[in-house]
């Protein structure tokens, strides 16, 4: 950008934006070589006048354009637009921008050939100087937030794989923490890209860390996997033996043993370990078949049982209706007569169908409970020591009942309602014993 006096000495008039040929070179006038900041003479010497000293910046030895100082001006504004824009960008420049940038302007500005207020640029530069400094140490301490934000979120990023290996391996959710896994990745990546450079000892130690972590996970995985896969396999082993025990027993015949031993076989399947999903419901199935073809087996036998008890269950129904009209009871004697004939007859007709023993021999229960409390409420009222009893509580109370209506008479003359009320509780307790008392004397 700077030019040296040798070189401005031999600047032709064409370079400082002359019209004129090389023919007929313009004269200027004895006033247009005149400059607030400048000065040329009768050889053609352009001066500056800097800081009150003039100091000679080029020439025109073929004589001075039509305007002679115009190409020096140029050169000042575009000194003054240089530094305007380093003044406009400062707050976003890098102290190594400031400083580089900085220097170049410093140099530029300390003896250009340009004409102009070459002394107040010079001092806007060093004002500028002053806000660059202090932007620098803006920027450093900028940069350094910056760093330790990267430094927070790398950590971050470390932490949560470190975290995820820490899981137990039995809780795992491994294709989620995998896929964790690989967003954390991306995300250090991204980090690395676009944000602030950490120091290398730093970055290297975290991201040891982070890679870490992921072997770890990787090899957590392998081994659970490895330790479950061995866990299905002895599970399908235990569960093949059990359906080995069903299928031998699927053909027999001792219905009840048999059906307990299906028991038992149920119960340790439910104990045993589980296989894979899809090979645990394909073993499930082969047990389950072994026992649907005994429990066929039974189902079917059942069946051919009940359909020659059926005629058994027609004749006890019709003993059940000849039992059931004995009771209400009259005469306890005939009526314990016509039950015993009903029981005996009932063990001659046999079985009837399981499905409906229940319900008969309940409704015969029924009717022989009738017949048990008859007789029982008989004895109660029949038996000597019971109704000597009963008769000599019975004379108290009527004593009792007696005094208790007496003294409620007195109370209510009295007018004394506290006494009367409670006399007249005890004297209806009193009346409700007797009531039961005779009762079982009748």
């Amino acid at each position: 950008m700077t030019t040296t006096p040798n070189e401005q000495a031999n600047v032709p008039a064409t370079d400082a934006g002359s019209t004129a040929t090389n023919e007929a070179p313009a004269a200027a006038s004895a006033s247009a070589l005149v400059h607030e900041f400048a000065r040329i003479d009768e050889n053609g010497s352009v001066y500056v006048i800097d800081a009150g000293v003039e100091r000679e910046i080029g020439g025109y030895p073929e004589g001075a354009p039509a305007e002679p100082f115009a190409l020096y001006e140029r050169r000042f504004a575009d000194l003054e637009a240089t530094v305007k824009l380093f003044e406009d960008r400062l707050a976003t420049l890098s102290p190594k921008d400031i400083d580089q940038t900085l220097a170049t302007i410093v140099e530029a500005v300390r003896e250009p050939a340009a004409i102009g207020d070459l002394q107040g640029l010079r001092d806007r530069v060093e004002a500028v100087k002053a806000r660059a400094e202090a932007r620098k140490e803006e920027a450093k301490a900028e940069r350094k937030a910056a760093r330790e934000e990267a430094l927070a979120q790398r950590t971050r990023v470390v932490e949560q794989a470190e975290a995820i290996v820490e899981q137990d391996p039995e809780k795992t959710h491994w294709k989620q923490s995998g896929q964790t896994l690989r967003e954390l990745l991306d995300e250090w990546k991204t980090l690395q890209r676009k944000g602030p450079r950490l120091d290398k000892a730093t970055e290297d130690e975290l991201w040891k860390r982070f890679s870490s972590a992921r072997t770890q996970f990787d090899r957590h995985r392998r081994q659970y996997f490895s330790a479950l896969d061995q866990a299905q396999s002895e599970a399908k082993r235990v569960k093949e033996a059990l359906i080995a025990e069903a299928e031998a027993l699927s053909s027999s015949t001792d219905w009840g043993a048999t059906s307990g031993a299906y028991r038992e076989l149920m119960n340790r399947w439910k104990a045993a370990p589980r296989a894979s999903r899809k090979e645990d419901d394909a073993l499930w199935a082969r047990f389950r078949a072994a026992q649907q073809v005994f429990f066929d087996a039974r189902r079917a036998k059942d069946e051919a049982t009940d359909s020659e008890y059926r005629e058994n269950l027609v004749a006890k129904e019709a003993l059940l209706e000849e039992a059931e009209a004995i009771v209400p009871i009259g005469d306890l004697e005939a009526a314990k007569a016509a039950l015993r004939s009903v029981q005996d007859r009932w063990d001659e007709i046999g079985r009837v169908p399981s499905s409906d023993l229940h319900r008969i021999e309940s409704r015969l229960r029924a009717v022989e409970t009738a017949i048990r409390e008859a007789e029982e409420k008989e004895w109660r009222q029949t038996n000597p020591e019971t109704r000597a009893r009963a008769q000599g509580m019975l004379g108290q109370l009527e004593a009792q009942i007696e005094g208790l209506e007496a003294d409620l008479a007195a109370a209510e003359t009295a007018g004394d309602e506290g006494s009367a009320k409670a006399l007249a509780e005890a004297l209806a307790t009193k009346r409700s014993w007797l009531e039961q008392i005779r009762s079982t004397m009748a």
